[in-house]
């Protein structure tokens, strides 16, 4: 995420849920995108440094757990400029104008200057922090797969350029023997049945057996991979979308939440401002007196029933408002309390970590040193096959 400012629900329904799930299901890396947020706060850098530590202590209030996912800020890992450089060298400038978001952010953020190469370039930013980690799935909503899609065909084109070892081949058969004989000798087999039957449940199994094997080094694996494929050796795997459940948090005015919109109510917003905010939302405008009947779709507040509330709320407030048996302020208590039940335990948490600064630091620091552990090794087999490793 990009610290540009505080966190919402939305972010929380959007994105926190599905982390704090993630987390018990894959090894997951969480990080400040803050080279991110200069794309378009480059002249604004003064909120970056504050929302940095805001925006962790909101994650871990949400529920992220760094035994469970590494926490780092992009910056304090500079192996993320470093890959993002050298895949610069390879990356075809039609592909970046091409993405998407390019040109509709560009449409979006008119009083914004972003005719920028930092504008430009950052979906290949993007590429170079996942594959930097050498990531099989990236969790994103529908509006991202384009991005993700970049990141494989930049893969794609590393791994052709750079993959063909001169005798790939005869390493790659040295490392089938480091499987054992009888390892070595399926992996054949299954490896002649995809090649030249086009059976994909070989090919399914091979990875599998490959995936099991503790005697061989990272580098042999993906050579076996590649072999296996009939490619040459795979250096930054293809990660693939893991789709998120799609989960748009209504704002106060019925549009989608967001800080643009001016209609969000903070992760850790004051029970006192939870309420006024949400006493004072708009309703259906058909409804100017409390025995107008009205209709719930036309209201925000029904929004946000359909968030928070149970079956029995939703008919409740559907026959209530319908008939005018119930009045506005009565229809929006059920969703504040609701909203001020699931705040509780967060701003608890907050509480915990804002007394303890040094903890949110000693975490963070720990996660830097976790993250850069593994992008130096993805480094060093770069510079290795671009023949920039001099000894």
């Amino acid at each position: 995420m990009r610290p540009t400012g505080k966190l919402h629900l939305g972010h929380y329904h959007g994105v926190l849920k599905n982390w704090v799930q993630l987390q018990h299901h894959y090894e997951c890396f969480f990080f400040v995108a803050d080279w991110h947020a200069l794309t378009t706060e480059y002249d604004n850098t003064a909120k970056i440094g504050a929302s940095v530590w805001d925006m962790v202590i909101d994650w871990l209030a949400s529920g992220v757990n760094p035994g469970s996912a590494k926490i780092f800020i992009q910056s304090r890992v500079p192996e993320h400029a470093e890959l993002h450089l050298l895949l610069s060298m390879i990356t075809p400038l039609g592909w970046l104008e091409r993405v998407p978001t390019y040109k509709d952010q560009q449409e979006k953020l008119k009083e914004k200057d972003l005719s920028t190469y930092g504008f430009l370039g950052y979906p290949l930013l993007q590429s170079a922090d996942i594959l930097v980690y050498k990531a099989g799935q990236v969790p994103v909503g529908e509006d991202q797969v384009a991005h993700i899609e970049l990141t494989r065909e930049v893969a794609r084109r590393f791994n052709h350029i750079y993959g063909r070892e001169s005798d790939f081949e005869e390493k790659a058969e040295v490392a089938a023997k480091k499987m054992g004989k009888k390892n070595a000798k399926l992996y054949a087999d299954l490896r002649r049945k995809y090649q030249e039957q086009g059976d994909d449940e070989a090919l399914h199994t091979a990875r599998a057996l490959l995936e099991a094997q503790q005697n061989i080094t990272l580098g042999d694996r993906e050579r076996l991979f590649g072999y296996l494929e009939g490619g040459g050796r795979i250096i930054l795997p293809e990660p693939q979308p893991l789709l998120t459940p799609a989960s748009k948090m209504p704002g106060l005015d019925g549009q989608k939440m967001s800080k643009s919109y001016g209609n969000t109510i903070s992760l850790r917003e004051e029970p006192e401002m939870v309420e006024k905010k949400m006493r004072t939302m708009p309703t259906d405008p058909a409804r100017v007196r409390k025995t107008d009947p009205g209709d719930p779709a036309k209201c925000p507040v029904w929004q946000l029933h359909e968030v928070y509330s149970n079956d029995e709320t939703k008919a409740w407030v559907q026959e209530g408002c319908k008939s005018a048996g119930i009045g506005c302020i009565d229809c929006k208590q059920p969703v504040i309390e609701a909203v001020l039940k699931e705040q509780a335990p967060m701003r608890e948490r907050a509480e915990e970590f804002i007394a303890k600064p040094q903890l949110v630091r000693s975490i963070v620091n720990e996660g830097c040193e976790a993250a850069r552990d593994v992008a130096r090794k993805t480094l060093e087999e770069v510079r290795q096959v671009m023949g920039l490793e001099y000894r």
